[in-house]
């Protein structure tokens, strides 16, 4: 139970080491953050230089608060848009307490923003005066057991995708091991049942070996018929997209023994089931279980020039998306993307027939920019992203580029 919020203790600085948003703390990912995430020695040169000039006012959102109170619900994206005109442009908004980079501030609900103007400067503080608290009643409340910051993006929208969204190539979705057989010849198991997996062609590493590992027993995810995802422009087969639908225990390892006449026979692997959304079927795969990661989002721009398309759009039925929805991006790991990194989104411009002309050519628009995205999980070729800011729905086959 965590009945208190860490306070904020302001440092007595100068005000060149006020610069912005509290830090930003688009540095903190709020409660989800890891504080030592690392810093690159350019953003910590443009943090320096911030600190010591403040943001010029012409980077300021036209309507940015004088004081603004953080309430429970907010983002840091959702603060540094009331803010700035980039929001991701954060090593603008650090340079509060130069001396404590590798361990930032957060911002918690109650505290007070306050916006100071001096020149054609700005700084963003945090009220000394209004340390964050929490009011207590006798009564039983529950409450996760984190430091109670704002989360940089909406939680409840990306979890899923960190969670129980896995990409895998071709060879390991043909080679994933099945599950094979319930308890009774029964078809579907449930979680407490006892399940009987093997490998697509033999023994599987997945279901070979000890079944304990450094005295922990070998977790396996569950996984229903994987989806291609193809690039729109080429066809080309990037990846399957597994949802876990369980997990499963290993039992007993899978391996090669002899019938009841003694000839030889494969003994599947033995699991318990631990855990199920659904029934699990007969013909789910199994992979080695993955920890859930929780990275700390560092909104940013790539270094490098990338562009691409959108492949798929999540949402049963949906063909647009729209404010915080996900998307799932032709580019990953192996052209540079990485998590934080924040993309245009542009709409086709489509064709219009020139009728000034008397030849009545056919011409093509320019696409205009529709939106901006954050890339928040990264895979060898595809890479998820949540949709921001949007003018007009996203589809499969618009383009992306530096913001």
């Amino acid at each position: 139970m965590n009945t208190s919020h860490r306070p904020w203790a302001p440092r007595q600085a100068h005000l060149r080491h006020g610069a912005l948003l509290a830090a930003v703390a688009l540095l903190s990912a709020g409660a989800q953050a890891f504080p030592n995430y690392p810093i690159t020695p350019q953003q910590r040169s443009t943090a320096q230089q911030v600190a010591q000039a403040g943001v010029p006012l012409a980077d300021l959102a036209p309507n940015a608060p004088e004081r603004y109170t953080v309430k429970r619900g907010d983002t840091l994206w959702d603060i540094a848009k009331l803010y700035l005109l980039k929001p991701w442009r954060w090593p603008e908004l650090w340079g509060m307490n130069l001396q404590q980079i590798r361990n930032p501030h957060l911002i918690y609900p109650g505290q007070v923003l306050v916006l100071t103007r001096v020149g054609d400067r700005a700084v963003l503080q945090v009220d000394a005066g209004t340390p964050p608290t929490v009011k207590l009643s006798p009564r039983i409340r529950a409450e996760r057991l984190d430091d109670g910051a704002i989360p940089a993006l909406p939680p409840g929208v990306i979890e899923p995708f960190l969670a129980d969204v896995s990409v895998v190539d071709a060879t390991v979705h043909e080679q994933a091991p099945r599950i094979v057989a319930g308890p009774e010849q029964r078809v579907l198991v449930a979680r407490g049942d006892r399940a009987y997996a093997r490998g697509q062609s033999g023994p599987s590493d997945a279901l070979s070996g000890e079944p304990l590992e450094g005295g922990v027993a070998r977790q396996l995810d569950i996984y229903r018929q994987a989806l291609p995802l193809k690039d729109p422009a080429t066809g080309e087969l990037l990846g399957y997209e597994a949802h876990r639908i369980g997990q499963a225990r290993l039992v007993r390892a899978e391996r090669l023994g002899a019938n009841a006449q003694g000839q030889p026979a494969l003994v599947p692997a033995t699991l318990d089931i631990t855990a199920a959304r659904e029934e699990v079927r007969l013909g789910d795969r199994l992979l080695p279980a993955r920890r859930q990661a929780h990275p700390a989002y560092i909104p940013h721009p790539p270094t490098e020039a990338v562009q691409g398309q959108v492949v798929k759009v999540h949402g049963d039925a949906v063909h647009f998306a729209g404010q915080y929805q996900v998307v799932v991006l032709n580019r990953g790991r192996e052209h540079g993307l990485e998590p934080g990194h924040v993309l245009a989104l542009l709409k086709d411009g489509g064709h219009v027939t020139d009728s000034t002309d008397p030849a009545k050519p056919r011409l093509a628009l320019p696409g205009e920019r529709n939106g901006v995205m954050m890339v928040f999980r990264t895979f060898e070729r595809v890479a998820y992203a949540l949709v921001l800011q949007i003018t007009d729905g996203v589809q499969v086959g618009d383009r992306f580029t530096n913001p």
